[in-house]
């Protein structure tokens, strides 16, 4: 397993990649004032634009809704990527190779190894999108008409035919440059064997197929699936690309990338179980669609929809809030009870909001699309049921509910399920439910709820955290600091220091800042941000960090402080005339020195009425009021 990315590295990505172009192919940006640009969060809904970007700070904030970051935070809030993987993607662009920590190994993925694995995929899906044009794809273009699927729609997902002959692609490929290392690792061929034993030359893995690309949430092509179309083709049904450095198919849902921007603004995702089924889905409306590729629904992928749904950083650990909605579609067979109950399995991660949509006659939404229309895959997914009620039904299923014998089984089977159920509001809300379809009486039903309960979930031996502590000193717990008032002397003064600290330190003395000690920042907020300043190495370091000042900063500061650090850099200052701005700064620091001297003065002045005039300690209070209010008398004249 790779270690952690060697920060040099981190701070690479971030200096050579443009941040307004990552953000700008997901928001329109327009120009926000001197050096920095505005668009509509696409974190929440807003019809005037309170999301900005700092391109030469390399840093973006919403003043709506408090998010804010760099470039990489931006990617994971946004893409629903964890922190590697939006370094890596990043790093691809830039043509950055990463390095790794001791005692772990350079990935892979990473770095000319990655881009080459993406181009040979992205080639070739090109080659299979040109050839489905070909007279030998012809049944594959029947297949896509004969399920309402048009050349329209096999452009919109980039769906292509992969020709019968053995070596047609590998041939192609190796046209383009790429050796037949890279053509094998990227899972597009497969390699033989001799009846000696030795290895022979490889062959087209896709053959006289249907097939798919799959995407990763950036849109990059990292795999395919393809569908088999002829009598004579001896192999699955389906057959996907094997387990890569780019694909992982825990890791990899179809669909997403077309569906992530519905997903985050609506906070709603339906889970299908095949390509055409995603197809059918978008064309009717339904964007947020996706499903998994050639595996059940795993953890893996309740992680990456837990980024998308639930928000990237600073978010909640579970899908909790109250929009948020993941929506199964299931066959009504057993197959399609099986899938209900894993995705049971999993309800931890989603608490309440899930629910199942099976069709009444049990037709899947390519099927429902084809048969009745667009309306009716609209219809199904507004007809979802609880995957609790589904559940509880499918386990008493089977047992003859007119029987005292058949009920008490069914209570048996269904009590686990209620048991089961991780929100307490709603366990009360689903044993009524149970005595009611089961006709029994609710306090057996609540007992049996209660022994299954126990049976299942052992005593905890731990609870789970409060504010945590960082590797840095600078990091502190701000999660109970009141609400910033604006309109506050202290607070206005104090923010204006600190965002000309870390917009325009070029524009600060060293001498200005060495005026300020540890208690000059009285806003708790502000406190942690100084204190990230002075951990990443005061003013001093700025000018030799630049554009990366600010993400050190950060980096010191931790998550939890980490956004007020960019709300900060981001938010346009009072004074925006550049000739003017070594004055100005000068002005807003000596501010923050002025107040922290009449705090020191007017302490100063309680003690010497504590001590009392005449006694032990007196006059040395007295001539440190003397040379406070000198030093304050000085810096008002200044």
């Amino acid at each position: 397993m790779a270690g952690s990315i060697v920060r040099d590295d981190i701070d690479a990505v971030r200096e050579r990649t443009r941040i307004e172009e990552i953000v700008g192919e997901r928001v329109a940006l327009k120009s926000g004032g001197v050096g920095s640009l505005k668009g509509l969060c696409p974190f929440h809904d807003e019809k005037t634009p309170s999301f900005h970007v700092r391109p030469g700070i390399g840093r973006w904030h919403c003043f709506g809704c408090g998010e804010g970051g760099d470039v990489i935070s931006f990617l994971m809030k946004a893409d629903g990527l964890p922190f590697a993987e939006a370094v890596e993607y990043l790093a691809g662009r830039a043509g950055i190779t990463l390095r790794y920590e001791s005692g772990g190994k350079r990935s892979e993925a990473t770095g000319g190894g990655r881009r080459r694995l993406v181009e040979a995929n992205r080639v070739a899906a090109e080659f299979f999108v040109e050839a489905l044009a070909t007279p030998e794809a012809k049944p594959g273009r029947d297949f896509l008409s004969g399920r309402g699927f048009e050349k329209e729609a096999a452009d919109l997902f980039g769906v292509g035919y992969a020709p019968k002959g053995w070596h047609g692609l590998v041939e192609h490929l190796r046209k383009k440059g790429f050796i037949e290392a890279e053509i094998e690792a990227s899972g597009l061929a497969s390699r033989g064997q001799q009846s000696s034993g030795r290895d022979s030359r490889i062959f087209d893995r896709f053959r006289g197929r249907l097939v798919w690309p799959i995407r990763s949430v950036t849109g990059e092509v990292v795999g395919f699936g393809a569908r088999k179309l002829l009598d004579d083709d001896g192999g699955p049904k389906y057959l996907n690309t094997p387990e890569t450095p780019l694909y992982k198919k825990s890791q990899v849902l179809y669909g997403l990338d077309l569906a992530k921007k519905a997903i985050a603004s609506s906070r709603q995702v339906v889970v299908v179980e095949g390509y055409t089924d995603v197809m059918a889905c978008h064309l009717s409306g339904v964007q947020t669609a996706i499903a998994t590729c050639g595996t059940a629904f795993g953890e893996e992928h309740a992680r990456m929809l837990r980024r998308l749904l639930g928000g990237g950083v600073g978010a909640p650990t579970k899908i909790g809030m109250s929009r948020a909605e993941v929506i199964f579609t299931f066959d009504a067979d057993e197959a399609g009870r099986n899938a209900a109950l894993k995705a049971f399995e999993l309800e931890s991660e989603f608490l309440s909001q899930t629910y199942v949509a099976v069709a009444p006659d049990g037709l899947d939404p390519c099927d429902l699309r084809l048969q009745r229309g667009n309306d009716a895959v609209g219809a199904l997914v507004g007809s979802r049921l609880p995957l609790f009620e589904f559940v509880i039904k499918a386990a008493l299923a089977g047992n003859d509910l007119e029987t005292a014998e058949g009920r008490v089984a069914a209570l048996r089977s269904a009590a686990p399920v209620v048991a089961g159920i991780r929100d307490g509001a709603l366990r009360p809300e689903y044993a009524r439910r149970l005595a009611g379809w089961l006709g029994i009486e609710m306090e057996r039903v609540r007992a049996a709820v209660a022994a299954a309960g126990k049976a299942r979930r052992p005593a905890s031996a731990g609870g789970v955290g409060g504010a945590q502590a960082g590797a840095g000193g600078a990091q502190m717990d701000v999660s109970e600091a009141p609400a910033l008032n604006p309109k506050d002397p202290v607070v206005r003064a104090e923010r204006m220091a600190l965002e000309v600290l870390l917009q325009e330190p070029a524009s600060v003395e060293p001498e200005w800042v060495a005026t300020l000690d540890a208690e000059a920042f009285t806003v708790p907020q502000y406190r942690a941000v100084w204190d990230g300043i002075v951990a990443a190495g005061g003013i001093q370091t700025a000018a030799s960090l630049e554009a990366g000042w600010v993400n050190r900063v950060a980096d010191e500061v931790g998550e939890a402080v980490a956004p007020v650090v960019s709300a900060l850099a981001v938010s346009p200052m009072s004074h925006d005339r550049p000739a003017e701005m070594p004055r100005f700064a000068r002005s807003v620091i000596a501010g923050v020195h002025d107040l922290a001297l009449t705090r020191k003065i007017s302490d100063a002045r309680g003690r010497m009425q504590r001590i009392g005039e005449g006694n032990v300690g007196y006059q040395e209070a007295f001539a440190e009021l003397v040379a406070l209010e000198g030093e304050r008398r000085a810096l008002r004249e200044e």
